[in-house]
């Protein structure tokens, strides 16, 4: 417990991409708590009651998730207790508080077949464990807790974990030439940008008229991952380091236990409208998560 006196966000997932932007920077005018997994952990209905009621939160931010989209296959029970389970048991014990909650989720609920970006009111059709267990959490927020605003995401990169942009650097440094997937397309999102849309969504949970429901949340325009790559290699030549080359490939020539969706863009019209605030274009947000990772290898000796 802190005492700042500013009302209170309770956040699940805290070291996690979008934890580690919203602990760095939190919402304007709000505190936020980020316990542990060592005391808040999702598959743990105990330790969620037990937060849950800990003090008169003004949000709560499940940001906590099974990421690992290949290896939730094999560990399907992991993934489930983490992505349907656990937000279950939290929207339970934020509903029955009347507590708003913010959850976290992605475009792999999906199947990635459509022509255009997804819209909130698309069918679902997963395609992967992680997908699956994903949407069976939209569905239990959505039934446990009216209070609720799902926020769907894709393509998350950001200078902290294991995310595409940090494997790119890593790679570059090490590599004269790179294949990278070209023929699956979506938008990429920095989690920095991610916390600033939760913080729009928490500055309108009090009070009456408060929206609810399912939103789209990812960043401007859209691309391929050799599109991304291109631009962060652009990005590091431009600052004087190692560039690789690149060649495009197709996602056959790049087999993985999950067929990633060939369509992942996210329509974030809605978003927008309710909440006020646009997305950042992807390559705004891809330049400087970039740029800090380069300042940052340049102080450490290491790309990334």
């Amino acid at each position: 417990m802190t005492g700042s006196g500013l009302p209170a966000l309770l956040l699940t997932g805290g070291s996690g991409q979008v934890g580690c932007a919203l602990r760095e920077a939190p919402p304007e005018g709000f505190e936020v708590v980020a316990p542990p997994r060592a005391e808040l952990d999702l598959a743990d209905p105990a330790s969620v009651r037990r937060w849950v009621g800990a003090r008169p939160w003004a949000a709560i931010i499940n940001a906590g998730a099974w990421t690992a989209v290949d290896a939730a296959e094999s560990h399907a029970a992991e993934a489930w207790a983490a992505n349907a389970l656990g937000p279950a048991a939290l929207a339970r014990a934020s509903g029955e508080a009347g507590i708003p909650l913010v959850h976290l989720s992605t475009d792999y609920v999906f199947d990635g077949g459509l022509d255009r970006p997804y819209r909130e009111d698309d069918p679902v059709g997963p395609t992967s464990v992680y997908g699956a267990s994903k949407a069976a959490g939209e569905l239990a927020v959505t039934a446990l807790n009216p209070r609720h605003v799902i926020l769907r995401t894709a393509w998350v990169f950001s200078p902290w974990g294991a995310n595409f942009v940090r494997t790119m650097l890593r790679l570059g440094q090490a590599r004269d030439a790179l294949s990278v997937v070209a023929d699956q397309h979506g938008c990429p999102t920095s989690a920095q940008d991610i916390a600033a849309g939760v913080g729009a969504v928490c500055a309108r949970l009090s009070g009456d008229g408060a929206p609810s429901g399912v939103f789209h949340f990812a960043g401007a325009g859209e691309t391929t991952w050799f599109g991304l790559a291109s631009r962060v290699f652009e990005r590091a030549a431009a600052a004087g380091r190692r560039s690789p080359a690149l060649t495009p490939i197709a996602s056959a020539d790049w087999p993985t236990p999950v067929r990633r969706p060939a369509n992942s863009r996210l329509d974030t019209t809605a978003f927008t409208r309710t909440f006020g605030r646009a997305p950042r274009p992807w390559t705004e947000t891809a330049d400087e998560v970039t740029d800090r990772l380069l300042a940052s290898a340049e102080g450490e000796g290491d790309a990334a």
